[in-house]
């Protein structure tokens, strides 16, 4: 009897698993489908969309993952966030390494979608949103950004979470805040992925590793 109650704790942790690595992917590859996708749009319409729609676009689409799905996996959505989860120990290792893989996998599905939704005189200029350098900026002084603005980022999520006090639904919207400033901020000068998935999706549709 002991043995099949083991058994039965151990399917129902293996279906929970698989649930949340699902979520995972699936949230990452909305996140950066409609990040990607707005620089391309923004291409499209000759800079109509602008960094304030970018940042909005990534911004909102984030909170709505957030608030969505972040019961379900934490809507982690972003290797950098699982990384710090798994540091703080906050999420074991064996879950850790499958969110990386399922949060890598939805990412480069959407690179492949962006790369079949915009024509190619579309998304090449801007490599299907791939995170790039600006004019004159510096591989240190893209790399350092990169770290301060990821670093807010993770910092926000870890802390939301440990917040058990606030609103569920406010966890989104101050993380999808987070997010939206943080590429007004750093959009012109890096791209401001802060997210490795992200950055990876597209780079790897768009054969463009010039600044990864």
């Amino acid at each position: 009897m002991e043995v099949s109650w083991r058994r039965l704790l151990g399917a129902r942790m293996s279906r929970e698993l698989a649930v949340c690595v699902v979520s995972e992917g699936v949230g990452t590859f909305v996140l950066t489908f409609m990040a990607a996708a707005a620089i391309c749009t923004d291409s499209y319409s000759g800079g109509e969309v602008g960094i304030v729609g970018i940042a909005l676009a990534q911004g909102l689409t984030l909170a709505a993952i957030v608030s969505s799905l972040g019961h379900v996996s934490g809507a982690h959505v972003n290797p950098a966030v699982t990384l710090g989860a798994l540091l703080v120990r906050a999420i074991d290792p064996s879950r850790a390494y499958a969110y990386f893989a399922a949060q890598l996998m939805g990412a480069l599905v959407a690179g492949l979608m962006l790369a079949a939704t915009f024509g190619a005189d579309v998304w090449q200029p801007v490599h299907l949103g791939a995170p790039a350098l600006g004019p004159g900026v510096e591989v240190g002084t893209g790399v350092f950004l990169e770290m301060i603005l990821t670093l807010v980022l993770v910092f926000v999520v870890l802390q939301m979470a440990a917040a058990r006090r606030a609103p569920q639904h406010v966890h989104g919207l101050v993380i999808g805040a987070t997010l939206g400033a943080a590429v007004l901020v750093g959009g012109p000068l890096t791209g401001a992925a802060l997210n490795p998935a992200r950055a990876f999706g597209p780079a790897l549709a768009a054969g463009y590793w010039t600044s990864h």
